[in-house]
C-alpha cells in the first residue's frame, strides 16, 4: 500500500505535524486515520473531562487517585478520538471521496483498506477499555455506553440536520465519565457540564462545517451549517450563551460562596473567547473557519486553571 501524492498528507492536517515530520512512514496513514495529525479534536474531547475532574476535585477534596484519572482520560480521549475517527472514516468512505477537504484522508486516497483500518479500530478500542477498566464500576458502565452514541454519530448527516448535536452527546460524554471515575456518582453539577459541552460543540462544529458547506449541498450532506445558512449568528451566539451559562450554573450548584467566584472568572473568559470568534467569523471563507474552529482548544483551557484554583480561595 503505498502513500498517495504529496507524502500522503491530509489536506486539512496542520503543517509540519510530528506524524508527517517523524512518524515512521509505515505508521503515518493509521495516525492519519485517528487524526493525530491535527490534534484539536483531542483536545475537544479531552476539555469536557478536565472541566469535569477540577470541579469534581475542588467540590470533594483532592485525591491522589485524580491524578491517574487525569492520565487516563488523556490517553482515552487519544485513543477514543482515533478510534471514533477511524470508524467516522469507514463508514464515510464514499461521501469523504466526494469532497475536496477529505478526498485526501487515508482510506479515499488509498493509504489504507477498509479491513486495515477495522483492525487499527479494534486495536485502540482495546487499550481504550484496559484504561476504562481501572475507573470506579460506575464511570467503567458509562464508558461501555458512550460507545452508543459514537456509533451512530457518523450516520447523522444522512438522516438530520443536527449531526453536530449528535457529535456533542458523543465527544461531551467526559464529563460524566470523569466526574463518576472520581466521585463514584453523577450528580447535577457534570449533567450541566454534559449541557455545556454540547452546546459549545454545536457552536464550534458549525463553524467547522461552513468550509464543506458547497460540497454538503451538491451531494446531498445535512448539517448544522446548512441549515443556518449565510445567517449563522443569531444561532451561534444561542450556543455560545448556552455554553457558559450551563457552566457557570454547574459552578454555582457544585461550589459554595467565595469558592464559585474564580471559576465563575473562568466562565467569563471562555464566553469572552466565544464572543471574540464570533466577531471574528466569516463564512466565506474556509481557512478562517477552520482557525476559528482550532482556537476552540484555547477556549476551553481558559476554564482549567480557574476550577484548579478553586479550593485555594
Amino acid at each position: 500500500m503505498t502513500e498517495a501524492g504529496g507524502g500522503g498528507q491530509v489536506a486539512d492536517a496542520v503543517r509540519g505535524n510530528w506524524v508527517d515530520a517523524r512518524a515512521p512512514a509505515w505508521l503515518r496513514p493509521y495516525l492519519r486515520l485517528s487524526r493525530a495529525d491535527r490534534p484539536v479534536g483531542t483536545w475537544l474531547l479531552l476539555l469536557p473531562c478536565l472541566w469535569s475532574l477540577t470541579l469534581a476535585g475542588a467540590t470533594l477534596g483532592w485525591r491522589w487517585e485524580g491524578a491517574w484519572i487525569a492520565l487516563g482520560c488523556a490517553l482515552g480521549a487519544f485513543l477514543m478520538r482515533g478510534a471514533g475517527c477511524t470508524w467516522n472514516d469507514v463508514t464515510d468512505r464514499d461521501i469523504d471521496a466526494r469532497v475536496a477537504r477529505t478526498r485526501s484522508r487515508p482510506i479515499p486516497s488509498g493509504q489504507v483498506t477498509v479491513r486495515r483500518a477495522l483492525a487499527w479500530l479494534a486495536i485502540q478500542a482495546l487499550v481504550s477499555l484496559a484504561i476504562l477498566l481501572t475507573f470506579h464500576p460506575t464511570a467503567i458502565g458509562l464508558g461501555v455506553l458512550s460507545l452508543v452514541p459514537v456509533a451512530v454519530y457518523p450516520f447523522a448527516k444522512r438522516f438530520t440536520w443536527w449531526p453536530q448535536a449528535f457529535l456533542g452527546i458523543a465527544f461531551n460524554w467526559g464529563a460524566l465519565l470523569a466526574w463518576a471515575a472520581y466521585a463514584g456518582s453523577l450528580s447535577a453539577a457534570p449533567a450541566l457540564l454534559y449541557g455545556a459541552g454540547i452546546a459549545w460543540t454545536l457552536f464550534y462544529d458549525t463553524i467547522y462545517a461552513y468550509q464543506d458547506a458547497e460540497d454538503d449541498a451538491l451531494i446531498g450532506v445535512r448539517s448544522t451549517a446548512r441549515r443556518f445558512g449565510d445567517r449563522p449568528g443569531p444561532w451561534l451566539a444561542g450556543f455560545a450563551m448556552l455554553a457558559a451559562g450551563s457552566m457557570a450554573l454547574a459552578v454555582v450548584v457544585a461550589l459554595d460562596g467565595l469558592a464559585a467566584v474564580v471559576p465563575a472568572v473562568g466562565v467569563l473568559a471562555f464566553a469572552g473567547h466565544l464572543a471574540v470568534q464570533l466577531r471574528r467569523l466569516d463564512i466565506g471563507d474556509p481557512a478562517a473557519c477552520l482557525d476559528l474552529f482550532r482556537s476552540n482548544r484555547d477556549a476551553g483551557l481558559l476554564v482549567l486553571p480557574a476550577f484548579l484554583l478553586a479550593p485555594l480561595v
